[in-house]
């Protein structure tokens, strides 16, 4: 998978194929949903599978959970922006949410 700097116009249309609530930072260099759940152990399950899915793809996010709450960010540190997969995590995110 490409970890190289997609441009503000690259990641606004691969923004367009996500599920919604995935918002473009103002400089295009990050992408940001907050996930919610049902309870804690629906968002500590998502958390879980996503946390095995990042170690496979070797990218990882930024990340907070308080409660029922998931607030997610994503970018590639060592593009210093966002890539292919920022993406990728971020429709594997999307269905295992839609998956609860």
């Amino acid at each position: 998978m490409a970890r190289d700097k997609l441009t503000k116009a690259k990641a606004e249309e691969a923004l367009k194929e996500l599920s919604g609530g995935w918002i473009l930072s103002g400089e295009g260099g990050s992408i940001h949903k907050r996930f919610e759940f049902r309870n804690f152990g629906e968002a500590f399950a998502f958390m879980t599978r996503v946390a095995l899915a990042a170690e496979k793809l070797d990218h990882h996010p930024d990340w907070s959970n308080v409660y029922k709450t998931v607030d997610v960010k994503l970018n590639t540190h060592d593009a210093g922006g966002l890539t292919e997969l920022d993406f990728k995590l971020a429709k594997l995110m999307d269905r295992y949410a839609a998956e609860k």
